[in-house]
């Protein structure tokens, strides 16, 4: 039996699309090429996605590898204004509010995790979050699924976990999660699982 649920953000919630950042921050870069401006920011994003630096290091980092020339408000709103809601799925998490207990994992950063809860408010419907920059963990490794299920008190085998990338699903599957595999343009599918688990529409 389902008793909770436990939802990824990005391209779940909300798709995104890192190039309308892309080309703001080239503009204002030495760097003008999309490919190469995510190719060298990659470097520190990763790192700070993962907790090992903090947002001021990573401003100085992307500034550094792009002899970026603009604002630090400037950066970081090209940085914030990457999402649009999936509609389906934020009529989903609606119905589900108040009858089952709802959380998030992601791989973010705190300026995303700030930005998204002040934006949409949606988020307002989660009980608790596990986000990689705070715990210092990411997915698919196993570490920050056994802290969700540790702050949460979450039951896997009663949590069903929606994510849009395959090894995501596959260490949730594999610490004994319900999880599904998700895409914007297949939301039926997900409808129709939770069909059959007796999860209708409320």
């Amino acid at each position: 039996m389902i008793t909770a649920f436990l939802f990824d953000i990005g391209n779940v919630l909300l798709r995104f699309d890192f190039s309308l950042a892309l080309k703001r921050l080239g503009a204002e870069s030495e760097v003008h090429d999309p490919a190469e401006v995510l190719a060298r920011i990659d470097r520190v994003k990763v790192m700070y996605e993962d907790g090992q630096i903090d947002r001021a290091s990573f401003l100085r980092g992307v500034f550094d590898v792009l002899r970026y020339r603009g604002t630090e408000a400037a950066f970081i709103s090209a940085w914030e204004e990457i999402f649009e809601p999936n509609e389906p799925m934020i009529a989903l998490v609606e119905r589900l509010h108040g009858r089952f207990p709802l959380y998030l994992l992601s791989n973010t950063s705190d300026i995303h995790r700030d930005y998204v809860f002040r934006r949409y408010p949606v988020f307002s419907r989660f009980t608790e979050g596990t986000y990689s920059y705070a715990v210092r963990a990411s997915k698919p490794g196993p570490e920050i699924y056994q802290h969700a299920i540790r702050t949460h008190g979450l039951d896997p085998a009663g949590t069903f976990f929606i994510d849009d990338l395959l090894p995501n699903i596959e260490t949730a599957r594999s610490l004994g999660f319900r999880a599904h595999h998700y895409h914007h343009d297949r939301h039926g599918e997900l409808e129709k699982e939770l069909a059959g688990l007796g999860i209708a529409e409320g």
